[in-house]
């Protein structure tokens, strides 16, 4: 009888549905207090309770991307064994990511122009103040601040792209050390097994962590706010549904051969938790163990890939970019031309390799590309309102890219374990996980007496 099965007989939810449970929930909790909007329920609830709940839980899965991705991509570089085989995963990576961000955009600026969100937009009683604009980075310097001046900076700071170089570096160093790093690399194998753990503990929580951040965002949204803007929601969107459900399984399917739809069931725990942290960043850690445990990708490569496509891959954010790039144009009356849309597809690319992946970051991206094709960079705040709940979707986007070229290249290295893609049980987490066996427990006793 497998685990899944053993879950149904005893009648107790799979974590997956307790999340989705969770969420529906915080949707409908939410809208009721958007609709009630009780100073008490506001303050102490709403702004008090559920944000609490819901920073420490985004807090929580923050705290363990640094180490994780530290010792993951330690063990994943010494595991590869060849530097070679090491350049190829990081070329084809980088190769795929950045095209399937400039698809994503070319395919949100054409959906745009189709359905032309944003003609005859009605600007009375819009504040369209206090926004401020951010200048586009050159790529000289983009490439050039991949280097950290000082890496202990880098961790402390979070600063993926530089802790990711200087780890890469490093796992390089200890495997050309030979044996000597022998110690050194168990100590790492084992603390990516403690981090793991630890990924199983705050997962265990996410059902409330998931409700209260929910509940917390429509509480103080509402759905009103989609009204002045729906014709931009709705194109949004039906953009990133066509790029998650049509574009990238196909690219799945057509590079990878493996099934679409067995990858989507796979992969919906971590993107649930993306739609509710709206981070990259944050969902590395779950992004990282459904690859693994739930596809079958080995550690060697998705220990490179997920936390570098967490970085430098934003599907989902260079959609939105394209759509509201489209949605501000038509509102100014401004014709944009085929050098403008270019521009929008060059631009966003660029921006999404030297931009964090962390909520409310694609409205500062948006700010560079507005003003690199002249539009208004007080735009911006027609959408401001609408963001946030955009930012998860575009976030689920995001993640299910970084895990389908992560996948890709895996397939393609011969490092993806087919039994465990074709397993449904195949790392699902269970009570038992949370606990140690009575076995496991008196040989870590017996153990610790020996010492």
């Amino acid at each position: 009888m497998t685990e899944s099965d053993r879950v149904k007989r005893s009648g107790k939810l799979s974590l997956t549905s307790k999340i989705l449970i969770g969420m529906i929930a915080g949707v409908i909790l939410g809208v009721i207090f958007n609709i009630i909007d009780n100073n008490f329920v506001n303050t102490h609830i709403v702004g008090g309770l559920f944000a609490m709940i819901g920073k420490m839980f985004v807090n929580a899965l923050k705290m363990l991307v640094v180490p994780l991705v530290f010792f993951s991509l330690v063990t994943g570089v010494t595991g590869i064994g060849d530097i070679r085989l090491l350049g190829r995963v990081g070329g084809k990576s980088f190769a795929l990511y950045l095209m399937t961000t400039a698809l994503a955009i070319a395919i949100a600026i054409t959906v745009a122009v189709v359905v032309g969100p944003g003609n005859n937009f009605d600007m009375v009683g819009v504040d369209t103040g206090g926004v401020e604009g951010k200048a586009a980075p050159s790529v000289w310097n983009v490439f050039a601040a991949i280097v950290p001046t000082n890496p202990v900076a880098a961790f402390a700071n979070g600063e993926m792209l530089q802790i990711i170089f200087y780890t890469i570096v490093l796992g390089v160093a200890v495997m050309m050390l030979g044996h000597r790093s022998k110690a050194f690399v168990e100590g790492c194998e084992y603390m990516n097994e403690v981090m793991m753990k630890i990924v199983t503990i705050v997962m265990s929580v996410a059902p409330i962590g998931v409700f209260a951040l929910i509940a917390k965002t429509f509480a103080e949204q509402g759905v009103e706010l989609f009204a002045p803007v729906l014709a931009y929601v709705f194109t949004l969107v039906g953009a990133l549904f066509l790029h998650l459900f049509v574009t990238l399984m196909i690219i799945l399917k057509l590079f990878s051969g493996l099934n679409p739809f067995t990858f989507m069931a796979k992969m919906r725990p971590a993107q649930i938790f993306a739609f509710s942290t709206a981070s990259s960043n944050a969902t590395i850690p779950v992004t990282l163990r459904s690859v693994t445990e739930r596809v079958g990708v080995d550690n060697s490569v998705a220990s490179f890939c997920v936390p570098f496509g967490a970085t430098i891959n934003m599907d989902g954010t260079a959609i939105m970019q394209g759509v509201a790039t489209v949605f501000l144009a038509n509102v100014y009356g401004i014709e944009l031309g085929l050098t403008g849309y270019l521009t929008v597809i060059a631009m966003a690319v660029l921006a999404s390799i030297g931009t964090a992946g962390v909520p409310g970051v694609g409205l500062v991206m948006l700010t560079m590309v507005l003003g690199q094709v002249g539009l208004p960079i007080e735009g911006v705040a027609l959408i401001l309102g609408v963001d946030r709940l955009m930012d998860m979707i575009r976030t689920a986007v995001n993640i299910t890219g970084d895990a389908v070229v992560t996948s890709i290249v895996a397939k393609g290295e011969g490092k993806i374990d087919m039994a465990v893609f074709n397993d449904p049980d195949a790392g699902l987490i269970t009570p038992a996980d949370m606990h140690i066996d009575a076995e496991a427990e008196a040989e870590l006793v017996t153990a610790a007496h020996k010492h």
